[in-house]
């Protein structure tokens, strides 16, 4: 951590009031941009950005320095995104992986701007786009997701072959590709 940030931590550790808003302000677009990837809804991804950051002044002193401190931040945001979804009773379905086969993330980087691939993402379901998130961006294992989300790593599985496929429908759609039929 550089001298600068190690200070602003330093300060937040004290309840310093200017320091955790000047915090706050350095690092709430990432980590509102992890609860949006989670969460639908505006209102939500707020709370879970607001209880994120409650949770990361509250634990500064556990952070022992090892590895980044943005990504103790995300992990900790990301947790809180996934409290929410369990709290609000996400679901998965159950599926046999056996007849289903893993495709690779589509990748139309060129084609869409940012912006456009987020509102497909956010038409997924819930339990696709949360599955999605851990394995492909977060880069969770599935036995690692399916003990987080308290699912079997089968369903873990079949939920990402499942959102890469409605991602990749989503994308096509709105690229007007034809697959033929």
């Amino acid at each position: 951590m550089n001298n600068n940030l190690q200070a602003l931590v330093d300060r937040c550790k004290e309840r310093d009031a200017l320091g955790q808003k000047e915090l706050y302000d350095l690092y709430k677009t990432t980590l509102f941009g992890i609860c949006r990837r989670y969460l639908h809804s505006i209102e939500d991804a707020e709370d879970v950005l607001t209880e994120s950051f409650v949770k990361i002044f509250t634990k500064l002193d556990d952070y022992k320095g090892e590895g980044s401190f943005e990504g103790w931040m995300k992990k900790i945001t990301v947790n809180e995104a996934l409290m929410f979804l369990r709290k609000h009773r996400l679901h998965f379905q159950e599926l046999d992986t056996f007849h289903l086969e893993f495709g690779e993330a589509p990748h139309y980087d060129d084609q869409l701007e940012e912006a456009d691939i987020m509102g497909l993402f956010e038409q997924l379901p819930p339990g696709y786009r949360t599955v999605l998130n851990l394995y492909d961006v977060e880069g969770y294992k599935h036995k690692e997701i399916a003990d987080l989300l308290g699912i079997s790593i089968n369903t873990s599985k079949s939920q990402l072959i499942l959102a890469r496929k409605k991602m990749k429908e989503l994308i096509e759609k709105k690229l007007n590709i034809s697959n033929g039929k």
